[in-house]
């Protein structure tokens, strides 16, 4: 101290000055981020769910936790930017006007729409109907895409140009949730190469390191015991079966080839059956929507929404099979999550593909029809509204089916174990809380979200209060219903695969999105891009606007001649980046084998000590 006091003596006074305002700077940090710790959604609740059942089951409480919080930015994103200016605009705060599209551009029939609303007598069956499906008096609110036709607002002298806006923060919201999934995804994948890089080392972390000397809480404590005493579990769970798959036979590797090379056959059997039913089931619900009287509810009702049926069953159904199945073919329990969540993730986002497939073809149809509006307005007048309402149905549908499960299958199946002393009841006991089928669930449900945004542009408010919902209907069960997996999972590869997966469902969500901007005519009668032939057209025709200079700069951006030495440019940086990543790499593995060197000569010199003072 007596040393750093005469540093401090010797320094000039902006130096001193500036290094007790760095001190204070990282005094004022580190206390908002302790406050902001306590802050955290269900801060509380996520320790106790640690403490009681392990890091495995906590880490999908805080991907549920991180899906609230994304939804939350992205609705605040299309409300502030989208939304709101509409809604102020059409009661006349502002001044503004209504895209229109020149009658001598397109034929006059296709811009109009009339949404079907709900007339007369109305019966409380209609009003959950349209709850269930967006139809009727949702259709023609802010909801869903067919409400937004203000084309430009003028707040003072400044123009808002919805178009553009409505586009850029699609963009915006996409581009938000790659980087944070990223960021998120680079954590976790550092964690990850920590635990996997020394087994040894992480178990002499958690003995020696892991505990924290600052609680002071008898319950906090407790929490603390239990978490760690699951992590060591698991260490202690992949050693095993670790030296179980060494000390296998030839005769036992042939025969556990031979099973899972059986199970994988069965395995693309579901998969097949799945996709199948989809497709009979889109086609059947096409070609009969429109010959089932308007009368007959109930029937209509069904093949409307029987899309939306079989592919909410093959979700629920396909991972209870591939469940069942994985626990055949002996993996480890964080190897098990990958593989089911993989062959789940194929079953839920292919059939949203095949669904959206199935209503492009039917919307850019390639007969006469088609012609005159570019698309089939005799069936889909605002198509757009149309694709939102298919994405709102499975949204909604998805959460029925979640609180189902719970209210109708583990609640009496705990009564039946709890009550029934029969053995074969006891047998099957308690189901287990399987982490890849509740982590599916909400990936598919953030697929949708993702790609249903842009045409129903508030569908993010309803995914946070679906999760926000879940968060405790899973809770519940888990406390009263379900039990722990009998082998434990490590929380640090789970995060990190879940992000991977999530990741995928973005992917995926980029391609149905980047065809009906760029590929799918708009909707003439409907929605703030009926003045353009695509959406994307929006883009091109603000850059007209701004001088020459920029236009060309922007021009140059966008052509070859930028494109391919930038991406040449990025191939080196990437490519230095990897080999320096190499050479630390190398310096590390350098350093601790001299480690281990020092040690033995240590060893060694202590020893011959100890011998020769024997002698």
């Amino acid at each position: 101290r007596s040393y750093q006091q005469a540093d401090i003596k010797y320094l000039s006074g902006w130096k001193q000055w500036k290094r007790t305002t760095s001190k204070s700077l990282k005094r004022v940090l580190g206390e908002v981020k302790e406050l902001s710790s306590y802050l955290k959604l269900w801060r509380r609740d996520i320790h106790s769910i640690e403490g009681k059942f392990g890091t495995g089951i906590q880490s999908y409480f805080s991907f549920l936790r991180f899906l609230v919080l994304l939804n939350f930015i992205i609705f605040i994103l299309m409300f502030s930017f989208v939304t709101l200016p509409s809604i102020i605009s059409k009661h006349g705060i502002f001044n503004s006007s209504v895209a229109k599209i020149p009658l001598e551009s397109v034929d006059s029939h296709c811009t109009v729409y009339e949404p079907g609303g709900n007339k007369g007598l109305i019966y409380f069956y209609t009003y959950l109907k349209d709850l269930l499906s967006g139809t009727g008096i949702l259709e023609v609110t802010v909801l869903f895409y067919g409400y937004y036709t203000i084309d430009t607002a003028w707040i003072s002298r400044m123009r808002y140009n919805l178009p553009l806006a409505y586009l850029l923060a699609t963009f915006a919201y996409l581009a938000l949730s790659l980087l944070w999934i990223i960021v998120r995804s680079v954590e976790g994948f550092k964690q990850n190469l920590v635990d996997a890089e020394d087994q040894f080392q992480s178990y002499c972390n958690k003995v020696f390191a892991g505990w924290d000397f600052c609680i002071t809480d008898p319950s906090a404590a407790r929490l603390k015991h239990r978490s760690l005493l699951y992590e060591l579990q698991t260490d202690l769970e992949e050693e095993r079966l670790k030296e179980k798959i060494a000390g296998r036979t030839m005769k036992e590797k042939l025969r556990i080839y031979s099973l899972r090379v059986f199970i994988n056959i069965i395995v693309i059997a579901v998969l097949s059956g799945c996709f199948y039913s989809i497709y009979r089931a889109t086609v059947f619900s096409q070609e009969k929507s429109n010959s089932i009287s308007d009368t007959n509810l109930q029937a209509n009702l069904l093949v409307q929404y029987l899309p939306s049926i079989v592919i909410t069953l093959a979700n629920f159904i396909a991972p209870l099979i591939f469940s069942f199945l994985i626990t055949f073919e002996d993996y480890s329990p964080a190897f098990e999550i990958r593989l089911t969540l993989l062959r789940c993730i194929f079953v839920r986002l292919a059939n949203v593909a095949v669904l959206l497939f199935s209503l492009w073809s039917q919307i850019s149809c390639a007969t006469d029809k088609c012609k005159a509006c570019g698309y089939n307005y005799e069936l889909y007048p605002c198509w757009e509204t149309e694709v939102g309402q298919e994405m709102y149905k499975l949204m909604i549908f998805d959460f029925i089916i979640i609180l189902t499960s719970v209210l109708f299958l583990d609640f009496p199946r705990k009564l039946l174990v709890t009550h029934c002393p029969c053995k074969l009841v006891q047998w099957f006991g308690l189901q287990e809380f399987g982490i890849s089928d509740n982590v599916l669930e909400i990936v598919y449900g953030q697929t949708i979200c993702w790609i249903g945004t842009f045409f129903s542009p508030l569908l993010p408010a309803i995914a946070m209060i679906k999760y926000f919902i879940v968060f405790y209907i899973k809770k519940i069960s888990l406390k009263h219903t379900r039990k722990p997996a009998a082998r434990p999972v490590r929380a640090s590869s789970s995060n990190f695969f879940f992000l991977v997966v999530l990741l995928i469902g973005l992917i995926l969500a980029f391609v149905p999105l980047g065809i009906s901007i760029a590929h799918i005519p708009s909707s003439k009668a409907c929605g703030p891009f009926r003045n353009f032939n695509t959406s994307w057209a929006v883009v091109p025709d603000t850059i007209l606007g701004f001088p020459k200079g920029l236009q060309q700069v922007l021009y140059g951006i966008a052509s070859e001649a930028f494109a391919v030495p930038f991406f040449m440019v990025t191939c080196l940086i990437m490519f230095y980046f990897i080999a320096l990543a190499g050479a630390h790499k190398r310096v590390v593995e350098q350093l601790r084998e001299q480690l281990v060197m020092e040690s033995r000569d240590k060893l060694f010199l202590i020893r011959q000590i100890t011998e020769a003072q024997r002698h």
